[in-house]
Formats: C-alpha cells, sequence, structure tokens
C-alpha cells in the first residue's frame, strides 16, 4: 500500500504532475500511485500541496488542447521532412487547412447564439379533465 508520506515529496508531486500533464485520469493516477479512488480523492481533499498540483499541472494540458483545437479550426502551416526522388532529405512547408468540425465544436460551446439547445418558456394553466369527460 502506498503511504501519502511518499507522494508529498518533491519527487512524488513532480510524478503525480508529469502524470496528470500526459492527460491521464485521476482514476489512472490513483491505479499509478497503488491507491483506490477513494483514498486519491481524500489525498486530495487533506493534502493541500497534492491537489494544487493536479489542478495546476491538468490546466496546462487542458490548455494545450484548446490551443491544438484553436490551431485546427484556424489552420496552420507546419513544416515536414520528405525524401525525393534523388534520395535527398527535404524540409517542406505545408499547410493544413481549417477543420469545419473543429470550428463547429468551438463556436457552439463558445458562442450562445451557436448552441443547438434552445430554451422555450411556456406560461399558462395546466387544466386535468375527468376521466368519464374524455370517454364521452
Amino acid at each position: 500500500m502506498a503511504k501519502y508520506t511518499d507522494w508529498v515529496t518533491d519527487e512524488g508531486l513532480l510524478l503525480v504532475k508529469g502524470w496528470a500533464r500526459d492527460g491521464l485520469t485521476d482514476v489512472q493516477i490513483a491505479s499509478n500511485i497503488g491507491i483506490s479512488y477513494s483514498t486519491f480523492k481524500d489525498w486530495k481533499k487533506k493534502f493541500p500541496a497534492f491537489s494544487a498540483t493536479l489542478k495546476e499541472s491538468k490546466q496546462v494540458a487542458d490548455r494545450q488542447v484548446e490551443n491544438a483545437l484553436y490551431k485546427t479550426a484556424t489552420g496552420f502551416y507546419y513544416t515536414e521532412e520528405t525524401v525525393t526522388n534523388q534520395g535527398d532529405v527535404v524540409t517542406i512547408k505545408k499547410y493544413h487547412k481549417p477543420n469545419t468540425t473543429a470550428q463547429i465544436f468551438w463556436l457552439k460551446n463558445r458562442k450562445d447564439e451557436w448552441n443547438d439547445k434552445v430554451e422555450t418558456e411556456i406560461k399558462g394553466t395546466v387544466v386535468f379533465a375527468n376521466e368519464s369527460e374524455i370517454l364521452d
């Protein structure tokens, strides 16, 4: 069984930080540590350094994904090495065109007017008829 004292050290927190930045879930990190998920949740409540490390590291990973989504939605240039017919390795510049699905996802999550969910308020009174009136 893992001891919390091993994981609130600089070395232990560095491992946790790496796993969180790599995108592992809390359940996966708990498994890597060798503890149950319920114990992991307790550690997050009891040890501020542990909780802060997780939060900060996950924010870094989330920001990287957000930036990648933005680049995919708007298009970007990148370089790639390729081999010519003569066998020479050359670097070429390519363009990744904007992705419509990424654009829609971005807009639906950032702009209310793009949201598929429409909220409608209905006002009125509901009157229930007796069963005998319905049958007549």
